[in-house]
């Protein structure tokens, strides 16, 4: 799965904020930065959304997405 396609299924299924324009905007980030892979993430399948390269303020933090819901996984 690519970046732009786990963005597509979330914005689709969750209507959620995570890859709005103004909230990558905040943190300094593009779709460029990001590659997806397939992982566990506390004994769970998710999609891990990782970034290439630190944002603002040094943020490197991946985030998780349920592999059949698309939600976040916290």
């Amino acid at each position: 799965m690519t970046p732009s396609e786990l963005k597509n299924n979330y914005n689709n299924i969750q209507k959620g904020y995570f890859f709005e324009r103004k909230t990558m905007r905040f943190f300094g980030d593009t779709m460029k930065n990001y590659r997806c892979r397939q992982a566990i993430h506390k004994g769970v399948d998710v999609w891990e959304l990782w970034r290439k390269n630190p944002v603002k303020k040094g943020v490197q933090n991946s985030a998780y997405f349920d592999l059949k819901t698309f939600k976040i996984v916290r």
